[in-house]
């Protein structure tokens, strides 16, 4: 359902927000994530457009969540990289669709509620939903 983008970018902010002291190189969460590297560039690139991702050039710099992970919503992770798009006008171009059909009418109140669901969720209280594993990524030792 989602683009693999946004699960990307839903996987390197996870990630970062485990430690959001702690700067970590693109190399390292890309282990931890299993995002290909150059993907991840980007990905990073597109979060830190949005403000959501800080950087830090330089020997122990690295990638960091920019704020507080109680105040992120899912919804802004996706928004960020691969925003979820609503039906407002009839995807045909139909003129006498004046107003949305049934269907997309439907399909329309099914994206409304994904988005509010998404918007519900921070990425705190992902963090937060133990026991069970890490959300959305896994610390791995690289070599060297």
């Amino acid at each position: 359902m989602l683009p693999k983008t946004a699960e990307y970018a839903l996987r390197a902010v996870a990630c970062l927000a485990q430690d959001p002291e702690t700067p970590k190189s693109a190399d390292v969460l890309a282990a931890e994530t299993q995002v290909p590297r150059r993907y991840l560039h980007k990905v990073l690139q597109d979060l830190s457009a949005a403000e959501l991702v800080g950087s830090r050039p330089g020997p122990g710099g690295g990638y960091m969540l920019s704020g507080d992970a109680d105040k992120v919503s899912i919804l802004d992770v996706i928004n960020a990289v691969s925003p979820l798009e609503r039906i407002r006008h009839c995807p045909l171009g139909l003129p006498s669709h004046t107003t949305l059909c049934p269907l997309h009418k439907e399909l329309d109140r099914a994206y409304a509620a994904t988005e509010a669901a998404f918007a519900g969720v921070t990425i705190g209280q992902l963090l937060k939903s133990r026991p069970g594993p890490v959300p959305l990524c896994d610390f791995v030792k690289l070599p060297g």
